[in-house]
């Protein structure tokens, strides 16, 4: 008894229980990192402010407000994995690389006139209309899924068996009035 009581206090006893850890969804950890990644960005365009010329931190802010608009669409709707890998690449290389090889420029090519400007801006614009293309595939699909789905209830309901319907008797009284009083309207 006595080693019961001295083993129960100073060890002697099974470990407590840990809890399990729910499992982490791969894809919305990689969602949640995309996001952080264009905030990232984002921050980085506005440290860059002064650098910049007008024309390519407003495309670079516009395309920030893209990428984070498509990051919160996967994450409630979802997307292909082709979908997310080219979201991803954009957010974590399409967009920095050229950003960082341009701020690697002596300040002379950074004018708003220069070849080099002209060149990136040209590689956002394309970047845009792709992103813009992605968003609009991921709404369609959505739309689609949207579209089945309610072919889908209107195969399944329209067209119910006559054994499943319910039918009244023509002589059934009314719940509503009281036995033996007129209907009043």
């Amino acid at each position: 008894m006595i080693g019961r009581f001295v083993g129960g206090r100073f060890g002697g006893s099974a470990a407590p229980a840990v809890p399990q850890q729910p499992a982490v969804d791969p894809v919305a950890e990689e969602i949640a990192q995309m996001g952080g990644a264009v905030d990232s960005l984002r921050a980085a365009v506005r440290r860059s402010g002064s650098t910049l010329p007008p024309l390519l931190t407003s495309q670079l802010r516009q395309l920030g407000d893209l990428m984070r608009e498509a990051v919160e669409d996967i994450s409630v709707r979802g997307c292909s994995t082709e979908q997310r890998v080219l979201l991803n690449s954009m957010i974590c290389s399409y967009v920095p690389a050229p950003l960082q090889a341009y701020l690697s420029l002596p300040p002379a090519h950074h004018d708003e006139e220069s070849s080099a400007t002209f060149m990136f801006a040209e590689q956002l614009a394309t970047l845009e209309e792709t992103l813009a293309d992605l968003l609009n595939q991921i709404r369609i699909g959505a739309v689609e899924e949207l579209s089945t789905h309610g072919r889908f209830l209107a195969d399944k309901f329209s067209a119910q068996d006559e054994a499943l319907q319910l039918h009244q008797p023509p002589s059934e009284r009314d719940p509503l009035r009281l036995e033996g009083q007129p209907w009043q309207h």
